[in-house]
């Protein structure tokens, strides 16, 4: 059974540490990336047949393949995605924001516009697994801020083929082009353009250490979202809480790979140990156990703390990507949480809410990063452009400060291009 760690026994160290698994794959992404460059689509294919297992004849997916798709994908499937959707359409439209403009008596007008980006790329990891969730996620707060053309690149099966659930997901949410591309090989298509899929301006969406390590390579030619790692939840449960609810919800992240993180942070001694034999007596029966297992036995944890309050200080460090506050208040407690990237409010409210149907994005940062960052949101697929208007006798009030503002740090240049204005 697992070892309970406690605050103030074990060393702090031990109670913070995260387990960083992750392959290094620079020079491999690196070489990757230099060759889609150089050979364009003869490189997609090339790494399809490679990695996928399968030799394309086309890299988009045919308006014939979404039609098949559609009739593929089960009903209430879609009817599912479809409320799903609603519900992500509804919490992000609340982010939806307009320029402003000041205009005083002076002459004076400045402004904001904000303006959404031309191309939008979205990685959805593919091939023995399916995830419309991701789709809907990332592609509805692009489609609200107003993106001209959304791009979707996700690896094919062997068949050669997307899964249909992931096709049917892209038509509920608006996405306008699908390409059968994965790995770091798209994100360098998406980066760079080639004769079939042109550049974004930026990219967005999960994927394993490849992608990760790909779009932390192409920022700056691109923006991206974050560069997420292993999923990653943390539960915060008082004595109120019911054993078998914390260990189901921590597997649920604990079955996402063998590098996710489950973190139990408590101040009671019972339910740490309650929970501790749950999670043993559920991974026996959990059809992902292999997986879920190993992540529990490296990375998981159960904590006791002294108070609920030591235990949001714990947590504040960690900055987890999944926040539950199973406690008798949550909403007492939320004021006290700084970093998180999702938080879960009450006994009954499991995160797997957050990931399909709540609304709120699960594109979430991870490996402490809510430390600084947020949430996918549509500000995510914005840019804000700043204007400035000055009359002349506006600019003349201000000449002197100016001037002098400049020639203090030695530009001389910049003071002469006010006073050429204003009589030198």
């Amino acid at each position: 059974m697992k070892q309970i760690l406690r605050l103030g026994r074990d060393p702090i160290d031990k109670i913070l540490s995260r387990t960083d698994a992750t392959l290094d794959v620079s020079d491999v992404v690196r070489g990757i990336i230099a060759d889609v460059i150089a050979r364009g689509d003869d490189a997609l294919y090339d790494y399809g047949e490679r990695f996928d297992g399968c030799r394309l004849s086309a890299l988009r997916v045919s308006e014939e393949e979404i039609a098949d798709a559609d009739l593929a994908v089960d009903g209430e499937m879609k009817r599912i995605m479809r409320r799903a959707a609603d519900s992500i359409r509804s919490y992000h439209s609340r982010q939806l924001r307009s320029g402003y403009m000041i205009a005083d008596e002076d002459g004076v007008i400045l402004g904001q516009r904000v303006i959404p980006l031309s191309r939008v790329g979205i990685y959805v990891p593919g091939g023995r697994a399916a995830y419309p969730s991701t789709v809907l996620m990332d592609a509805i707060p692009a489609k609200l801020a107003g993106v001209g053309k959304i791009a979707m690149t996700t690896p094919p099966g062997r068949d050669g083929k997307v899964a249909p659930v992931i096709l049917a997901a892209a038509a509920i949410a608006g996405v306008d082009e699908i390409y059968k591309v994965g790995g770091a090989q798209a994100v360098a298509a998406l980066a760079y353009g080639t004769a079939t899929i042109p550049r974004v301006d930026k990219i967005v969406g999960p994927g394993n250490a490849y992608v990760a390590e790909a779009k932390r390579q192409v920022y700056g030619r691109v923006g991206i979202d974050m560069v997420a790692g292993p999923s990653e939840i943390l539960v915060i449960a008082d004595g109120s809480a019911v054993a078998g609810h914390i260990a189901a919800d921590l597997l649920s992240q604990a079955e996402h790979d063998k590098n996710a993180s489950a973190v139990l942070l408590t101040d009671s001694e019972s339910l740490a140990e309650c929970v501790a034999a749950e999670v043993e007596r559920r991974l026996s029966v959990l059809p992902r156990e292999e997986i879920a297992r190993a992540s529990w036995e490296n990375n998981g944890k159960i904590i006791v703390a002294g108070s609920i309050a030591d235990a949001v200080a714990i947590s504040n460090e960690l900055a987890p990507e999944h926040l539950e506050l199973c406690v008798r208040d949550p909403f007492g407690l939320l004021p006290s949480i700084q970093n998180a990237g999702s938080v879960f409010l009450g006994a009954d409210c499991p995160e797997a809410l957050g990931d399909y149907m709540a609304g709120p994005n699960h594109t979430l940062p991870t490996g402490g990063s809510a430390r600084f960052s947020s949430a996918l949101s549509v500000d995510d697929f914005v840019k804000k452009m700043q204007y400035t208007y000055y009359t002349r006798d506006a600019l003349a009030l201000k000449a002197a400060d100016i001037a002098a503002f400049a020639e203090s740090e030695g530009l001389s240049g910049h003071a002469r291009s006010v006073t050429a204005r204003c009589g030198e």
